[in-house]
């Protein structure tokens, strides 16, 4: 029944409270008399381990977790949470490699990053695609989700969906990265809980189906028993799903390119980790890789779930839209709605949770982008610290509301996170190769990084809508695969280019010393690569 009871919205209300109330005493407690410019983007020294890695996990987790990549489980299984189990190992090389690189040089924008390595010119073309994208694919689109899921367990409409979501983000985001990186703490707790609470119904309500009473670990046993199909991570080439995730590629290839340039090349990511210090910030990124591999469980479990009933002839009008064609992010809705008055409060506000951080993390660094890389360097460039603030609080208000009014186009999308993935995948081989050869290589040139810059999203608009073009003609490569070949030419360009006119480069500090690491760190390292590595070999 599409309706929240009075003990959802007391459950839902005292999430907003607490919520509000937290972030009102960490910004009365934390701010400082004269407002700063670092301080209200970056929290410089303020946040804590603990508070960096569930900032890094509430800014990433969204409703595209829990509604695009619970449909992405139901349409095509486990197979999905490589995109969660590569990110842990992921995190792990960002913190041990780059980090390291971003702190010594005192970096706080990946703009200025670019700007100190290449030129302006090169940091400029890279802050447009980046606001562009958070704006237009980022922003609209958690956004769009999070009001589809919100109004398929209310009766609230889609568009005070949309401004109910768009208004608490903008007030959480207004109190600057403190406010935003400890309210994100209590986000991911309830996010976490929410997500584990509907695990828990979707296995249930598989093993009350085939008889077993509510028996959670039979639930499990029942995916392996009556789903062995969706229970695979690497898919062959007849895979109806294989454009999606091709095979080895998603080990060997594209995946690593579009993981490394979100983790370790994204503002509104890397953002949490430049204010801390070097230990403080690597011990953030260890503890969000470690819930990372928790996240398939609140998110691609109860999708598979949801397949196996349906396929038994359970919720066969509930996945289907209104011309009748089946959807599989209405998975996730469908199950919240099967949940007891109260519980479905708790995951009303674990989603609103995932929504609202996610939507805060984005804007912060939309405002904090075009504060320090657009407002400061061209248009005003005597700004005070103060008058820094007050943009930048006007940057996340003004992209909130074009994400907004944007979001309802996104309607005809049948698996929204594949949508996220492809069309931010535009940019990240070019992203990476710039970042990569910027770091690692002294030789490379700002005019190489400037054709690395513009070609990413033409050859990757090639690769893509040429077969289309050409009636198959030419190969029609999954979106993994074409990321791997952007990155590859564009790398090939880059290193051609620096070779042949050899210029003073502007060189950022690397040294040997920075990439090693604590005992600790190296041994919680090892334990997580050990995770996956086990997971991987069961569910090869």
């Amino acid at each position: 029944m599409h309706k929240l009871h009075t003990a959802d919205y007391i459950v839902f209300l005292l999430y907003f409270v607490v919520v509000s109330a937290y972030g009102y005493y960490v910004y009365q407690k934390k701010k400082s008399a004269t407002p700063d410019s670092k301080d209200f983007f970056l929290a410089e020294g303020s946040l804590t381990w603990w508070a960096i890695g569930a900032s890094l996990i509430a800014s990433n987790i969204s409703a595209e977790h829990f509604i695009g990549m619970s449909g992405s489980g139901f349409a095509l299984g486990l197979a999905i949470s490589t995109y969660e189990w590569m990110a842990a190992a992921t995190l792990i090389i960002v913190a041990v490699f780059l980090i390291p690189v971003y702190l010594k040089n005192k970096i706080y924008t990946m703009p200025q990053f670019l700007a100190k390595r290449y030129s302006n010119g090169v940091a400029t073309v890279m802050t447009v695609f980046w606001l562009l994208v958070y704006i237009f694919v980022n922003l609209t689109s958690i956004i769009y989700l999070g009001a589809i899921a919100i109004t398929s367990i209310s009766t609230i409409s889609f568009g005070w969906c949309v401004v109910g979501l768009s208004v608490f983000a903008i007030i959480v985001t207004l109190g600057g990265m403190k406010v935003i990186g400890y309210t994100d703490v209590i986000q991911v707790a309830v996010l976490m809980l929410g997500g584990l609470v509907t695990a828990y119904l979707s296995l249930t309500l598989l093993s009350e189906h085939f008889g077993y009473g509510s028996d959670v670990f039979k639930g499990l046993s029942l995916l392996k028993e009556k789903a062995d199909t969706h229970l695979h991570m690497i898919f062959d080439k007849d895979h109806a799903y294989y454009k999606d995730l091709p095979g080895l590629s998603v080990l060997l290839g594209g995946m690593w390119i579009n993981n490394l340039s979100y983790w370790g090349c994204n503002q509104y990511i890397v953002q949490r980790a430049l204010g801390a210090d070097l230990k403080t910030a690597r011990n953030g990124l260890l503890f969000a890789a470690f819930l990372k591999l928790l996240i398939p469980v609140i998110a691609v479990l109860p999708g598979i779930a949801m397949y196996v009933l349906h396929e038994q002839g359970l919720f066969q009008q509930e996945m289907m839209n209104e011309a009748g064609i089946i959807k599989p992010d209405h998975a996730y809705p469908t199950l919240m709605n099967l949940l007891p008055i109260g519980l479905k409060g708790v995951a009303f506000a674990a989603l609103t949770a995932a929504v609202v951080a996610s939507l805060a993390g984005k804007a912060n660094s939309i405002s904090t982008i075009f504060s320090l890389d657009i407002y400061k360097k061209f248009i005003n460039k005597n700004a005070s610290e103060r008058k820094l603030v007050l943009t930048g609080r006007w940057a996340v208000i003004i992209s909130m509301v074009l994400a907004a009014l944007v979001a309802p186009a996104l309607k005809t999308l049948d698996q929204a996170y594949q949508f996220i993935q492809e069309y931010v995948g535009f940019i990240s081989p070019g992203v990476l190769a710039i970042f990569l050869l910027g770091i690692f290589w002294k030789r490379t040139t700002s005019a190489a990084a400037m054709a690395g810059a513009l070609l990413t999203i033409p050859v990757s608009t090639v690769l893509k809508f040429l077969p289309a073009l050409t009636n198959g003609a030419f190969p029609d490569y999954p979106f993994l695969d074409r990321m791997s070949i952007t990155f590859l030419l564009i790398l090939v360009v880059m290193i051609v280019m620096s070779l042949m006119k050899k210029e003073t480069t502007n060189e950022v500090q690397v040294s040997k010393d920075m990439f090693r690491v604590t005992p600790a760190f190296a041994i919680y390292s090892i334990i997580i690569l050990g995770i996956l590595t086990a997971l991987y070999t069961v569910f090869w």
